[in-house]
């Protein structure tokens, strides 16, 4: 069972379109900045301390999904709910709930790999198998 952390944002005026609503693109931008809250506060190390002790780069985005239930605008305060769906062997599913108090604003999920530098060409990535401790620090 995944740990769940709580990532608070306050919707600034400038992350509306001209209805006063929420783009839909900011609530990508918060789960991303949601996911890596996630790891820090279990205890990851930052991606540029693990690139030097295990050279893992950090967790490269494959693929995101999101549906919402209502909207959200500028001055409210939104938690956005992050845990471990699911493990693979290299991938990560990232769930994310995003509430204002009790009410859903909406339900993502995003999945990652773990990833270093490819050991043939250092401009590509290579995914690896997730270790243990990692896995242990997020559950």
């Amino acid at each position: 069972m995944s740990k769940t952390v709580i990532y608070e944002v306050e919707v600034m005026f400038s992350d509306c379109d001209p209805a006063g609503i929420v783009f839909f693109a900011n609530f990508s931008k918060w789960m991303d900045a949601s996911s890596l809250n996630f790891f820090v506060q279990c205890g990851i190390p930052p991606w540029r301390e693990l690139v030097k002790t295990e050279g893992i780069i950090g967790t490269p985005l494959l693929e995101i999904h999101t549906k919402f239930s209502v909207s959200a605008t500028y001055g409210e305060r939104l938690q956005i709910h992050t845990s471990i769906e699911e493990w693979g062997r290299k991938t990560i599913l990232q769930r994310h709930i995003i509430k204002r108090g009790d009410t859903l604003i909406c339900n993502g999920t995003e999945r990652r790999a773990l990833c270093i530098k490819h050991p043939d060409d250092p401009d590509r990535f290579k995914a690896i198998e997730i270790p243990d401790w990692f896995k242990q620090r997020c559950t």
